[in-house]
């Protein structure tokens, strides 16, 4: 009877039945929590609309919208008046109006002095007694010193001056100097910061603030496992947004690409991961959207005003030009610029991939320890 027990306790176990095995695939993705999270950040991305429509589809609008704004157009003529009822006002507004770079009326006083404070016309021509005139406009505005240097060479030919110099026009069309080839590496570069910091900071604070982030205490993963999910994820997304943005410049408006793609994806890898940690250290300790939102606004407001998106940053003053050149964005639209439109290389780009270099590491560090889970 023992024995039979006995025998019956030895008896090897049977082989697991092949159905509980987990596949090698999913087994794999157990144990790795950074490709879990980074799997999860993507779909909470799709499963939104909105960040999808900022992300892919606001950039092609602004840059089609700027784009049909400042495209290339012939010479603009010039609106400018001459003061009625002076002396010799009908043989100039006559010797004015053969020229055909100028738009010339005749003006009352009050009229005259209305059009001109509005922006209506940019000059307005004085006749004085004699071969006099004077010439009113504001010269804070460029158009009105275009006409002012219009108005002047055309009253002194009708005067009988002669040029002493003949001279040839050749007109040249280089591309790379229209102000789309200018502002789309701009837009390029602000939509990284924009995905990088208002797309992770948020993504953290809203997790916090839904309690979601302190069941991760519990876990075997780690702080950088987790931070770098979200950096992972934006490498990812800032493939397509560069590929869709530079196809749609390039194939679009005819912007050119005279750098190397491999020089120019460099800037577009460490300046999102730059942005990404930035956005990692603003979101570290926030704890409502409210308070993340202010801080991301606190630092981005001044890159979107002095890093030269719109128009060039050495439009500042010298002594703040040290500050402008140490922005973050600043760095990655020089180098964007330079790339595209210069065709710079690595070695050129140094200064300003040692800046990104430099923010990415002291973000992240900083991130790393300033990071709460609660």
């Amino acid at each position: 009877m023992s024995t039979s027990r006995t025998s019956r306790s030895t008896r090897p176990a049977a082989p697991p039945d092949s159905r509980d095995a987990a596949p090698p695939a999913a087994a794999a993705a157990r144990l790795s929590p950074m490709l879990q999270l980074t799997l999860v950040r993507f779909r909470e991305f799709y499963r939104e609309p909105e960040a999808v429509f900022w992300t892919f589809v606001f950039p092609l609008l602004l840059a089609t919208g700027l784009g049909i704004a400042f495209r290339s157009r012939p010479a603009e003529v010039s609106h400018i008046a001459v003061l009625a009822g002076a002396p010799a006002a009908d043989s100039i507004a006559s010797a004015l109006g053969r020229d055909s770079s100028l738009a010339v009326e005749q003006l009352d006083d009050t009229a005259a002095a209305t059009a001109l404070r509005i922006g209506r016309i940019a000059l307005l021509v004085v006749p004085g007694a004699g071969a006099t005139a004077e010439y009113r406009y504001d010269a804070a505005r460029p158009e009105a010193r275009t006409a002012r240097l219009v108005v002047d060479r055309a009253l002194q030919r009708a005067a009988g001056q002669v040029d002493p110099v003949t001279v040839r026009e050749a007109l040249v069309s280089e591309r790379g100097s229209r102000y789309i080839d200018f502002v789309l590496p701009g837009l390029l570069a602000m939509n990284l910061m924009g995905g990088g910091i208002w797309g992770l900071g948020f993504g953290i604070v809203d997790a916090r603030r839904k309690k979601l982030l302190k069941r991760f205490i519990a876990t075997p993963m780690s702080r950088a496992q987790y931070l770098l999910s979200y950096l992972v994820m934006r490498l990812a997304m800032m493939v397509v947004e560069v590929l869709v943005v530079v196809a749609f410049g390039v194939l679009v408006f005819g912007v050119p690409m005279r750098g190397s793609l491999g020089a120019f994806a460099i800037v577009c890898v460490v300046g999102t991961l730059m942005f990404g940690a930035i956005g990692l250290l603003i979101a570290s300790r926030a704890r409502t959207l409210e308070g993340a939102s202010g801080l991301m606004n606190f630092v981005m407001l001044p890159m979107w005003v002095a890093s030269g998106v719109f128009f060039a940053a050495t439009n500042f003053p010298a002594a703040v030009q040290p500050v402008v050149q140490a922005l973050p964005l600043t760095a990655v639209v020089d180098a964007m610029r330079a790339s595209m439109l210069q065709g710079s290389g690595l070695a050129a780009l140094s200064g300003e991939l040692g800046i990104m270099a430099a923010w990415l590491v002291l973000s992240f560090v900083l991130a790393l320890r300033l990071f709460r889970w609660r």
